[in-house]
């Protein structure tokens, strides 16, 4: 359950970890507009707007991966099938910010794939 809970915890880390790059690229585009920051990330172009990007979709991974997590707790399922796919889960979203950032979008997609999938597959080991 442990490892459930702490990767439950890094999931909702992720987003907010993945607006450093945001707040850098906004930075270096006249300083970080906190009175209206969407109008200034909207104007950010090849670094920062992937860094957008990223950060917005990590908050897209936590809409899947949380319930999926929270059955699995719910349920008392910790078997280490739902371990191993949380964990792959974490790391492919970490793999998928650094691709994004650097713009490796093959790899990007791939690890978006098994990331979603991971999510998926925690709900399918929660059925009897």
């Amino acid at each position: 359950m442990t490892i459930l809970i702490i990767c439950l915890f890094l999931a909702l880390f992720l987003p907010l970890l993945a607006k450093i790059p945001v707040a850098f690229a906004m930075a270096k585009l006249g300083g970080y507009n906190n009175n209206h920051p969407r109008e200034q990330q909207s104007k950010l172009t090849g670094f920062g707007a992937r860094a957008l990007a990223a950060h917005q979709n990590a908050f897209e991974s936590v809409i899947l991966f949380s319930p999926a997590l929270l059955l699995a707790l719910a349920t008392n399922n910790s078997q280490p099938t739902i371990l191993v796919l949380a964990v792959v889960h974490i790391i492919a979203r970490v793999l998928y910010n650094l691709f994004y950032l650097l713009n490796i979008g093959l790899l990007r997609s791939i690890v978006w794939a098994i990331a979603t999938l991971c999510s998926f597959a925690i709900i399918f080991q929660c059925i009897p």
